[in-house]
């Protein structure tokens, strides 16, 4: 049987600091934060001028505060805003979602994505002044081996996205497949697997988003 307190005493600890909030503002808050997230859009029509200086790396800091399995943070964002290696970036997607959409994707999957007008043409991968590639990191000569990657990963983009967006940026994610060819695009190792390409910006003067319905509170919510 292992000894709870002596097992405790091996890892360090340091007291919890938790936010507090009077309960009869608690509602208040979660809807303020809905509200603002609420008018998030993915946008494919960006303007070319430049992200203030800092908002990507405290995005990037806030994205990197996700749980992880193990703690293991098994995430990597590489930042491009060279518009050589975007332009080289931009051809090699293309390349694979020309492939997609006339040989990968099933009728069914064409007919899902319709409605939002894609096709295979990319313009924001250069538009945009900068874009965000998100790697998951496997265990290799370096790195120790990551637990629940894909949900650790997902959750930190989750961060990133809402943060780019209280900055006022807008964002796309973009997940071509597959995604080897951004190893050599973003020179990384072996070990770290690209999941989402992820272009941020202003959006263009006159740019318009598809008119969707997000499901009801009501489609999503399951009390037991």
């Amino acid at each position: 049987m292992v000894d709870s307190t002596a097992a405790a005493t091996d890892h360090p600890t340091v007291p919890l600091q938790p936010m507090t909030v009077p309960a009869q503002e608690a509602e208040a808050r979660c809807r303020s934060f809905h509200d603002v997230m609420a008018r998030r859009r993915t946008v494919r029509d960006y303007d070319r001028r430049p992200v203030p200086d800092g908002v990507i790396d405290w995005a990037i800091r806030t994205a990197a505060t996700a749980p992880s399995g193990a703690h293991v943070q098994p995430w990597r964002f590489v930042v491009i805003t060279d518009p050589e290696r975007k332009r080289r970036l931009r051809e090699a997607a293309e390349a694979e979602e020309r492939e997609f959409y006339a040989h990968r994707a099933s009728p069914e999957w064409l007919a899902a994505l319709a409605p939002i007008g894609t096709d295979w043409h990319k313009p924001f991968l250069e538009d945009a002044p900068a874009v965000i590639v998100v790697f998951e990191v496997h265990k290799g000569p370096h790195t120790p081996r990551p637990y629940y990657t894909k949900e650790s990963v997902g959750i930190a983009v989750g961060l990133l996205l809402a943060a780019l967006h209280q900055a006022g940026l807008a964002t796309l994610t973009h997940t071509p497949s597959p995604m080897k060819f951004l190893n050599e695009v973003c020179e990384r190792p072996a070990e770290e697997r690209a999941a989402y390409v992820i272009p941020v910006g202003y959006p263009a003067d006159g740019a318009s988003v598809p008119d969707l319905r997000r499901k009801e509170l009501t489609e999503v919510l399951v009390r037991l």
